[in-house]
């Protein structure tokens, strides 16, 4: 019966605990705390208490991004002072933070940390281009990442070798695996990121790729492979300039360590 009891006003601790940390739980809690028995208080007090340690998470991981942004930079310098405080800079910090809950893989998070350094630095793109490669981060996935890599250090790669590359297992043409590389590639090429090289003129202008006629019969039996070796391919300037400003990292200015809360809490 003791146990009970205990276990009755941890659950009610706990809850009023929750409300105070996330306020517009407080009414809700309030009624379900009339209307529940110390049971289901429980279930629910376990439940918020996860909910809170991931906004915790969350929180702490945006708070490393901003302390890593600010050890990168210049500090004394003016211009980069005014391009932190500016509204243009803080609306992509927002973004940023916005998107956070989508990005799934501390290299994404390693990538945006990159991208807003790189943007506070360095004005080689507008803000409406540097919103756009925050929007990628989210979009596309580490193997997309992984491609443009290989396509940025291979200028004029197939599409077989960057699968060779990356140290891809042979599969059949037919396989989920060659479906998910052919739409890898769809993705990257519709979104702007990558091209099959195109030669241009003196004035950079694309030129027409000369028609090739095909005589009766020729061509056998096939489709394209996936894993294509013709066709070489190459990163438009928006994917040149997304690798400059994600994947690039500046080096830090300041040397600092991370404090977990047990070791403040020692000291």
């Amino acid at each position: 019966m003791a146990i009970n009891e205990d276990t009755g006003k941890i659950a009610r601790a706990g809850m009023s605990a929750a409300s105070g940390l996330i306020p517009f739980l407080g009414g809700f809690l309030a009624a379900a705390a009339a209307a529940w028995s110390e049971k289901e208080q429980e279930h629910a007090n376990n439940m918020l208490r996860q909910w809170v340690q991931m906004l915790e998470d969350e929180l702490r991981e945006k708070g490393r991004t901003i302390t890593e942004i600010i050890a990168r930079l210049d500090m004394q310098d003016e211009e980069t002072l005014k391009r932190v405080e500016s509204d243009e800079f803080q609306s992509l910090l927002k973004k940023s933070f916005r998107n956070w809950s989508s990005i799934d893989s501390e290299k994404k998070r390693e990538k945006i940390r990159n991208i807003l350094s790189n943007a506070a630095a360095t004005r080689l793109v507008s803000d409406d281009v540097v919103s756009l490669f925050i929007d990628w981060i989210a979009l596309y996935s580490d193997f997309h990442f992984e491609v443009i890599g290989q396509i940025y250090q291979n200028e004029g790669v197939s599409r077989g070798q960057i699968w060779r590359n990356l140290g891809r297992p042979l599969v059949a043409e037919n396989s989920a695996d060659a479906d998910l590389y052919r739409m890898l590639i769809r993705d990257l090429s519709t979104g702007g990121v990558v091209r099959q090289h195109r030669p241009t003129d003196y004035e950079g202008n694309f030129l027409k790729k000369p028609s090739r006629g095909r005589s009766r019969g020729s061509g056998g039996g096939t489709m394209k492979s996936a894993f294509d070796d013709e066709d070489p391919y190459e990163l438009t300037e928006l994917g040149k300039q997304f690798v400059h400003y994600a994947m690039n990292e500046l080096a830090p200015r300041l040397e600092f360590e991370e404090v977990s809360e047990s070791s403040e809490a020692s000291a």
